[in-house]
């Protein structure tokens, strides 16, 4: 089972401390390493956080969010080894085709190690203020990967749908291996039915083990009634409560059929954080069949 460190950005944001947690994580035997998103944080949120009883986020307005792309290309030369992810990049936000470009440049000047992790946002307050629709962003959220997908298949690509429509274009590099990793994240039945017919790979919120374990059969059935193999989408999930034995929450993982454990690296957060991160890993990531 591999294990990824999620959020890596929030709690490294300078030269130095992005240097360290990237070769912590690498010399750890973390597989993968993560950035989220949020271009801005409203002073006013009504929306309701999905992953928190209360329904907020846990996060002040000056919580640290850089952007992930242009992090992870910090991250892509300073740990040559992990692989980097989006955990989540709100894809709707973005224009398809500068995405794509951003996306492949970045898979080639790491050597294909992109994968990108997306959602459709669950905040009204932060699409107003990009002024960009928030109805239908499930909808337009396809387009931009089937758009994308389009550009990264080879020249003189072109698509036609209701938000994205262009002639034959040519966007270059292109991804190393053709095409880059597409890991759906939410635990809404929308989420759900959006991993099984187009994504690699599916990556619920959700830490309750017994839930978690209804979401993962979830996806595997809408996989298999979408007419595809299962197995071939990869399932991560958050160690969460499982921090607290992370040994018993590895086997419980292990047990659920995750194939990716997303550490959050705000338990490491704080002095001595990373000494935490490095005894972390030494006694539980190096054990694992990552």
């Amino acid at each position: 089972m591999k294990v990824g460190l999620a959020f890596a950005s929030s709690i490294a944001i300078g030269h130095d401390d992005s240097l360290e947690i990237c070769r912590r994580a690498e010399a750890g035997g973390f597989e993968s390493i993560w950035g989220g998103e949020h271009v801005i944080m409203p002073d006013a949120i009504d929306s309701k956080y999905p992953y928190t009883p209360d329904g907020k986020i846990p996060a002040e307005p000056e919580t640290p969010i850089p952007d992930p792309l242009v992090w992870l290309a910090f991250a892509a030369a300073a740990a040559p080894t992990l692989k980097l992810g989006t955990c989540i990049l709100i894809v709707p936000q973005r224009n398809p085709l500068i995405l794509a470009k951003e996306l492949a440049t970045l898979d080639r000047l790491s050597g294909g190690r992109v994968e990108l992790g997306l959602g459709v946002g669950w905040m009204k307050e932060e699409f107003d203020a990009l002024g960009i629709p928030w109805e239908r962003r499930g909808a337009r959220n396809d387009e931009y990967i089937a758009a994308m997908r389009a550009l990264w298949s080879g020249p003189h690509a072109e698509y036609h749908g209701e938000f994205v429509d262009f002639d034959p274009v040519t966007c270059s590099p292109r991804p190393v291996n053709g095409n880059i990793p597409v890991i759906v994240g939410g635990d809404s039945p929308a989420a759900i039915r959006r991993a099984a017919n187009i994504a690699d790979g599916y990556f619920p919120g959700e830490g309750d083990a017994e839930r978690l374990g209804q979401l993962i059969q979830k996806v595997k059935q809408a996989t298999e009634d979408a007419g595809r193999d299962p197995a071939q989408l990869e399932i991560n999930a958050m160690f969460g409560a499982q921090f607290a034995d992370p040994a018993a929450g590895l086997e419980q993982m292990a047990n659920l059929g995750v194939d990716r454990v997303m550490v959050p690296a705000f338990f490491f957060a704080g002095p001595g954080g990373m000494d935490r991160l490095s005894e972390f890993a030494e006694k539980f990531v190096s054990k694992s069949d990552g």
